[in-house]
């Protein structure tokens, strides 16, 4: 019986993720940009936090709408329409900054408007993926996904300092054009984002909580998006550190953005080594990993230097894509595609709803406290989450990769008797 087309060459995949790449490099370069651009005109670094907070606040608070949205309505022109919302919010403040007009408070609103845009095209782009990707290859493409992340995380940052260089506008104008390639490949895309889906009669209430239902239904789901959801918290407190300490010791802009790309360097490296690992530890195993290492970032306490605590981030970096892969993974196969903008969204308030709190936390403590009190603080955190997962049933009941399928648009749950039964054991 002849499998499913290889990844490689499944071009509604390669279209798909041709244009998130340009995009994302986009948006990576203006996330680099962000703070070095407010540390330049306010010398704050809670000010610098604050703007990373109202990003990532904004794809929170927008998630669950979003999913609503993705459940109901076309979702190739919801991307499409996300993707047009962020051209003309980046443009108007590379506008600002060409004309001699930008003011601080001008920055954190088109964060806003970027992370709204993001938490609309992120809850349509699972069902697209969905779509477009069979439940056996949803792994690997999480894991082609990770590593398109992570090259754009380690060319991202050297290119959002090269194009400062330049001017404040250029890393903005050059967010504009990537999404617009964004555009043009969903446009190319021939198949559609969405199955059938009958009428949705449930009340407004219960359709935007339907996706928390089926996450808490399915223990490791759940374990999983809890723990992750508190990672999130500590790891963009650290990559935010790395930029505001370096940026305090006196380092050149293009030496931060090399360790910035360091850390995307170790998530592209994480990427490759990610089907290995996935074949030799177990689901449970991938993620209690990941968050053991976010221990070595402890070195700094020993040696306050901004080259150490870059050093730091390497080993979650090289840990984060099979999680990531694994966690994904599963969630996309179990969901229902009626349910899957809604389940995504829900995971996405969950992670994200203490994240824009790291940055801002860091920013205070480094700030007010001292950069070592800081990192203590998030290394401190990082050892009680390590425990929790390391003893949590939930995870060890994982079911097999080999058993994922899709799961068929019936109650709202994943029809496989078998996997069912084994995330039952949390």
């Amino acid at each position: 019986m002849t499998g499913p087309v290889p990844l490689r060459r499944n071009r509604e995949f390669l279209l798909l993720q041709s244009g998130q790449l340009l995009s994302e490099l986009g948006h990576q370069s203006t996330a680099f940009a962000y703070p070095l651009v407010v540390l330049a005109m306010t010398g704050s670094a809670t000010k610098a936090g604050l703007v990373l907070f109202v990003r990532l606040a904004a794809v929170a608070v927008t998630a669950l709408p979003a999913g609503l949205a993705a459940d109901r309505w076309d979702r190739k022109r919801l991307m499409i329409f996300s993707d047009g919302v962020r051209i003309a919010a980046v443009g108007a403040l590379a506008g600002a900054f060409l004309s001699g007009t930008a003011a601080f408070w001008m920055i954190p609103l088109v964060a806003f408007v970027e992370g709204a845009g993001a938490g609309l095209f992120r809850a349509s782009n699972a069902g697209a993926l969905r779509q477009v990707v069979p439940p056996v290859q949803l792994p690997a493409a999480i894991a082609a996904q990770t590593g398109r992340t992570a090259a754009v995380a380690l060319t991202g940052p050297p290119l959002g300092a090269l194009l400062l260089g330049i001017g404040r506008a250029a890393p903005f104008l050059f967010d504009a054009v990537s999404y617009l390639a964004s555009i043009g490949s969903l446009l190319f895309m021939r198949t559609p984002f969405q199955g059938e889906r009958p009428p949705d009669t449930e009340p407004l209430r219960r359709r935007l909580l339907s996706g928390f239902r089926f996450l808490w239904q399915h223990p490791f789901l759940r374990a999983g998006t809890v723990l992750l959801g508190a990672a999130n918290f500590i790891l963009p407190a650290f990559t935010f550190a790395v930029v505001a300490i370096a940026t305090r010791q006196g380092l050149p802009t293009v030496v931060v953005g090399g360790m910035v790309a360091l850390f995307g360097g170790c998530l592209l490296l994480g990427a490759a080594l990610s089907p290995l690992v996935r074949r030799f530890v177990p689901a449970h195993g991938v993620l209690v990993l990941e968050l053991w290492t976010y221990l070595s970032v402890g070195a700094f306490l020993v040696w306050p230097n901004a080259y150490v605590l870059a050093a730091g981030i390497i080993l979650p970096g090289l840990a984060i894509p099979s999680t990531d892969s694994v966690i994904h993974g599963y969630r996309i196969a179990m969901t229902p595609d009626r349910l899957i903008g809604r389940v995504e969204s829900a995971y996405g308030s969950i992670a994200l709803l203490v994240a824009p709190l790291g940055p801002l936390l860091a920013g205070f403590l480094i700030d007010h406290a001292s950069p070592r009190i800081a990192i203590a603080v998030f290394v401190g955190l990082s050892v009680a989450l390590a425990v929790a997962a390391t003893v949590n049933r939930a995870l060890r009941a994982a079911p097999r990769l080999a058993d994922l399928r899709h799961a068929e648009d019936g109650p709202g749950q994943a029809p496989d008797t078998d996997l069912r039964a084994s995330t039952a054991g949390g």
